[in-house]
C-alpha cells in the first residue's frame, strides 16, 4: 500500500476508534509524526492601557498591560505603544476600544489615535486629529468611531481601517465622553458643558435628540441594552440621574446617602465613574473623597445595597463580560456577587496598576473572538 494511503487509512481508522470509544471531540494524535492540531481555546484578558490616570506613570508606566482574568488576573506582558507629548514623554490615555472584523485595538490620547494589530502587537497607525482626541466609541461593526475632540465643541466620526475623518459632529462647548449604542443606530455624546445628552442618528451622523436637562454638565454615564435608560453621574452630585432615551425626560435624582461628598483629586466632581452590571440589576458608582464604590438597585426606587472601600480614589468602573467582576480604575479586581476585593492588579515589577481605560478581550489564536466595553454598559439582551 503506498505510503500517503497508508496514512490515510491510519487517520480513518484512529478516528472511527476515538468515536467508538467516546472520547472527546478535541482529541488529538500523532501519526507517523504528523499531528492532527485543534484550535486552542479563546482565553480572557483585561487590556488595560497606561497611563490611564492622568499622565501619572506611576501607576503601571507605559502601554498595554495584559492579565489573564482566568489565572486570577496575573501579568501576562506588556506591550509596547506610541502616544507620546510633543516633550517625548507619554501621553495621558484618554479612551480604549476594539474592532473585532479588523483585529484591532484603539488607545486615544491627548493628540490623537493609534491603532494596534492584536496579532502582530505592532502599531498599524497613529494620528493625531486637530483639536485633539478624548474618551471615543467603536461601532458594534467595528468600522466606524465617534471620536470626541479633548474638550472643544465638535466630535470626528472617523473611517476605523484608514483614521481618516468622515465628518464632522457640532455640539455645545466641551466634547468629552462617548457610547456607541449596542445597536448601532445611535450614539450618546456627553458635552460637559452642557445638562443635555446629544443623540445622534448614525446613518446620518447628525444629532436627532437631546436627553435633559439633568441637574449639571454630563460626566461619565452608561446605558441600558435596550437603550431606553440613561444613567449619568453630573458635576455637584454624589450620586447619579436616571434619563429617559425615548422621551428625553429625567427620571430620578439619587443621592449616597451616609457620606460626604468632600473634596477630590482629579475629575473635579465628587461621582466620576459609573457602570450597570451586565444583568442590569445594579449600579456601580465611584466616590472619590471617600476612596468608595457605592452600590444601588438599578431600578426604582434605586436602593442603597452597600458600599465597598477602595485602596485609592476611583475615577471609573467597568465589569466583565460574564458579570462576575467588578474592576474600579484604582486597581481592585472586585467580585460582584460577594462584594470581596479579590486582587489587586500589579505588573511585572509587582507595582499596582491603576487605569480608567481598559478592556476585556476573548483572544483564539491571536485573534479577537469578543470583547468587553470601557463603560460598564448593560447587556441583559444582547
Amino acid at each position: 500500500m503506498p505510503m500517503n494511503r497508508r496514512k490515510l487509512f491510519l487517520r480513518l481508522t484512529l478516528s472511527l476508534l476515538a468515536i467508538f470509544f467516546g472520547l472527546s471531540p478535541s482529541f488529538s494524535f500523532t501519526i507517523l509524526g504528523e499531528k492532527n492540531e485543534t484550535l486552542e481555546k479563546p482565553r480572557k484578558y483585561l487590556y488595560v492601557a497606561v497611563p490611564g490616570i492622568r499622565n501619572y506613570l506611576g501607576y503601571g508606566g507605559h502601554g498595554i498591560l495584559v492579565f489573564d482574568m482566568e489565572a486570577e488576573h496575573r501579568f501576562v506582558k506588556r506591550i509596547p505603544v506610541q502616544g507620546f507629548s510633543s516633550n517625548g514623554k507619554p501621553s495621558n490615555v484618554k479612551g480604549i476600544d476594539v474592532s473585532i472584523p479588523l483585529n484591532s485595538l484603539f488607545v486615544s490620547t491627548l493628540e490623537g489615535v493609534q491603532r494596534l494589530d492584536l496579532k502582530t502587537e505592532k502599531i498599524v497607525w497613529e494620528i493625531a486629529y486637530e483639536g485633539g482626541a478624548d474618551r471615543m466609541s467603536i461601532s458594534p461593526d467595528g468600522l466606524t468611531m465617534y471620536l470626541p475632540s479633548l474638550e472643544k465643541d465638535f466630535w470626528n466620526v472617523v473611517d476605523c481601517e484608514t483614521g481618516e475623518i468622515i465628518t464632522t459632529i457640532q455640539v455645545y462647548d466641551r466634547a468629552h465622553n462617548t457610547i456607541y449604542g449596542p445597536s448601532g443606530k445611535f450614539a450618546y455624546m456627553a458635552d460637559i458643558s452642557s445638562p443635555f445628552l446629544h443623540v445622534a442618528d448614525t446613518r446620518t451622523h447628525t444629532i436627532t435628540k437631546k436627553i435633559g436637562p439633568f441637574s449639571h454638565g454630563i460626566r461619565p454615564f452608561t446605558i441600558n441594552s435596550d437603550e431606553n435608560l440613561v444613567f449619568v453621574n453630573v458635576n455637584e452630585l454624589l450620586g447619579f440621574e436616571v434619563g429617559d432615551l425615548n422621551t428625553g425626560e429625567v427620571k430620578a435624582a439619587i443621592e449616597v446617602e451616609g457620606w460626604d461628598k468632600g473634596p477630590v483629586r482629579r475629575h473635579g466632581n465628587p461621582s466620576h465613574g459609573i457602570g450597570l452590571t451586565p444583568d442590569e440589576k445594579e449600579i456601580w458608582i465611584s466616590d472619590g473623597h471617600n476612596m468608595r464604590m457605592h452600590v444601588f438597585q438599578a431600578f426604582p426606587p434605586y436602593q442603597q445595597l452597600t458600599t465597598i472601600p477602595l485602596q485609592d480614589m476611583p475615577g471609573w468602573v467597568t465589569f466583565s463580560l460574564d458579570g462576575r467582576y467588578a474592576y474600579p480604575s484604582s486597581g481592585e479586581v472586585i467580585d460582584v456577587e460577594t462584594r470581596k476585593i479579590l486582587h489587586l492588579l500589579q505588573d511585572e515589577h509587582h507595582n499596582f496598576v491603576a487605569s480608567e481605560k481598559m478592556i476585556e478581550l476573548h483572544i483564539q489564536d491571536g485573534n479577537v473572538v469578543a470583547a468587553g466595553d470601557q463603560f460598564g454598559i448593560g447587556r441583559k439582551n444582547q
